[in-house]
């Protein structure tokens, strides 16, 4: 499995930016995120984001939200999402990375989770409720694990805080392209581009953007100002909606094919 850093810059090589879904682990089942993160493995997605179901997430919308209630529900463990990352072909796979509150990774206990995530193969941890003074210990121990600890900005982040949250920073910054929650929008804020110029002049990291990304044509207008996006809620909502295991891997394939083509065809920003 290649790092975050070597896919970006293989990426950036070939002129394109990257593209990394967003599924919550567990919805409806385990064996259908298996199958699921197996039918992103085969359309070349770049990286992927697995969310860890939580009863009280800060950052996510309702869509998003209502996937961990009904994984939740159905009784999802931290070990099951673990085991079943264990058993992936990891040499298909591409980069992972756990979106994950601190609480439960605070309640697992920090050296065993971080070990464990390791071992299943996750490549890093997005900790969207990690207090930033903790971060650079954190990234500390992430980094004896072999795991980037990736932080996110958004629009409200002070000059103050941008400047620490990139220090303790790995991987790539998860860019929020809104103040609020995860959700799908029909337009991206016009002062996202400002503020994506502003970062990268403050960091040689790779630039991905989440938050509001639900359709290839959204895409073009980051052309040359990130280096990747993320889209959470238009998949998991395909997921949702799927009348079967089978019906749910068809659904995000053909949408991965979509927006990996359109992040074939976007330049992505020039600074790293």
């Amino acid at each position: 499995m290649s790092s975050a850093s070597d896919v970006f810059a293989a990426a950036s090589k070939e002129g394109r930016m990257t593209f990394m879904p967003f599924v919550t682990a567990g919805d409806p089942d385990l064996d259908t995120t298996a199958r699921v993160l197996e039918g992103l493995a085969d359309c070349k997605v770049d990286l992927i984001e697995l969310g860890f179901p939580y009863s009280d997430p800060i950052a996510d919308g309702p869509v998003i939200q209502a996937s961990y209630t009904r994984s939740l529900s159905a009784g999802i463990t931290i070990d099951g999402i673990f085991r079943m990352l264990d058993d992936l072909p990891t040499d298909t796979m591409p980069p992972i990375f756990s979106m994950v509150s601190f609480a439960i990774v605070f309640r697992y206990g920090i050296n065993a989770f971080l070990s464990k995530a390791n071992q299943a193969g996750f490549s890093g941890l997005i900790i969207p409720d990690l207090p930033a003074e903790e971060a650079e210990e954190f990234s500390q121990k992430t980094q004896h694990n072999n795991l980037d600890l990736v932080q996110l900005i958004a629009p409200t982040t002070t000059a103050d805080r941008t400047g620490t949250i990139l220090n303790a920073a790995q991987g790539f910054v998860y860019c929020i392209s809104v103040a609020g929650t995860t959700g799908v929008r029909n337009e991206l804020p016009a002062e996202l581009a400002d503020q994506l110029k502003q970062l990268r002049g403050q960091t040689t990291l790779p630039l991905a953007v989440g938050f509001g990304i639900s359709s290839p044509a959204q895409v073009a207008t980051l052309e040359g100002y990130a280096d990747g996006i993320i889209v959470g809620s238009a998949i998991v909502r395909l997921i949702s909606e799927a009348d079967s295991s089978s019906g749910a891997v068809h659904a995000v394939k053909e949408f991965a094919t979509s927006m990996n083509a359109a992040v074939a065809a976007a330049q992505p920003s020039s600074g790293h």
